[in-house]
């Protein structure tokens, strides 16, 4: 059987052609590129330029994981003018089946058929079999998700944990809370805006603005012109480059409270699910900031839940290195689809 996966971006869009083994139920990946998603009026034209390219039959079946809400296979990305329809695209290219998920439930699935060597564990915990698994990932924004045991396999639900209030646990973090309802002139701070990749940037600002702590010249001149809308600079990335390197006090102590809110937030989520499953960390920053992640205060905070410490010290706790987790899933959500 031929799939075809997707994993869709208002900036880019990876097509990865998939055949399964139904005997050894195993995914091998037989042909994968990709594109910048402005040059396409919509996404059939990729698709077929793609499926020409590749030289293949029309695959069965299909899944495309979106950057952004589906409601009843339709979804309109944000930063595109595509309007895409699972019937339309049914109709137009060919394929049986075509399903439109979230990308982070695509990132749920791709959980399933992740590899020893996609992970880094950090918690060995006591994994119990048939038991919910969750995943937070950090990024642009703060996905949650889980998966729930169903028959011989899992169903993986979608949640919106990222917006939830932001729970301040020290007198910094109450500092910080302020420093963000002022700013952005609101009346609660969703904890999405401290654990992300514009969260770290935020951090940073309110370190430099309501402490003594020195800027380097370097980090300041990149932050500043991303204060004035220059995007082609990373702030975040700079920032946590800077902190891993330990060649920047400012960042080190922004990645720290960073750190300690992902941990918390984690550790809420896994409070509430009870993951004995496991509690996977996706999300493009934690991989590259690995040796922050290991020193201990992401595990610390994720435990500190009072009476509740030793529930969380027993739950399995692993990092996501495998970047195309969500072209995974959506392969493995085509293959599932009756």
């Amino acid at each position: 059987m031929l799939l075809l996966a997707g994993d869709i971006g208002g900036t880019k869009t990876i097509l990865r052609l998939v055949e399964v083994s139904e005997s050894e139920s195993m995914l091998k990946t037989l042909d994968e590129e990709r594109y910048a998603s402005g040059d396409f009026a919509d996404l059939v034209p990729m698709v077929q330029q793609f499926l020409t390219t590749a030289k293949t039959p029309v695959p069965e079946k299909a899944c495309f994981a979106i950057a952004g809400p589906v409601v009843k296979d339709t979804a309109q990305l944000t930063n595109l003018t595509w309007a895409l329809d699972a019937r339309r695209l049914e109709r137009q290219l060919g394929i049986a089946k075509v399903t439109l998920i979230n990308d982070f439930a695509a990132v749920g699935y791709g959980v399933l058929g992740l590899e020893s060597g996609d992970l880094l564990t950090l918690q060995a915990g006591q994994p119990k079999a048939r038991s919910p698994i969750a995943i937070i990932g950090a990024g642009t924004g703060l996905g949650h998700c889980y998966l729930i045991p169903q028959g011989d396999t899992y169903g993986v639900f979608s949640s919106e944990g990222g917006h939830v209030d932001f729970a301040p646990r020290s007198e910094l973090e109450f500092q910080l809370l302020q420093y963000f309802l002022e700013k952005h002139d609101l009346e609660r701070i969703s904890v999405e805006r401290v654990v992300s990749g514009p969260g770290i940037v935020s951090i940073y600002q309110f370190l430099r603005d309501r402490t003594s702590e020195a800027e380097s010249p370097a980090i300041a001149r990149t932050v500043r012109n991303w204060e004035r809308d220059d995007r082609t600079v990373d702030p975040a990335a700079a920032i946590a480059t800077a902190a891993v390197e330990k060649s920047d006090r400012l960042c080190e102590k922004t990645m720290e409270i960073f750190i300690a809110a992902y941990g918390a937030q984690a550790g809420n989520f896994a409070l509430q699910l009870l993951p004995y499953g496991g509690l996977y960390i996706a999300g493009g920053i934690a991989p590259k900031i690995l040796p922050l992640m290991q020193a201990g205060s992401f595990l610390e905070a994720f435990t500190n839940k009072g009476r509740m410490n030793p529930l969380l010290e027993s739950i399995p706790v692993q990092i996501v290195l495998n970047p195309k987790i969500g072209l995974i899933g959506a392969a493995i959500r085509a293959w599932k689809n009756d």
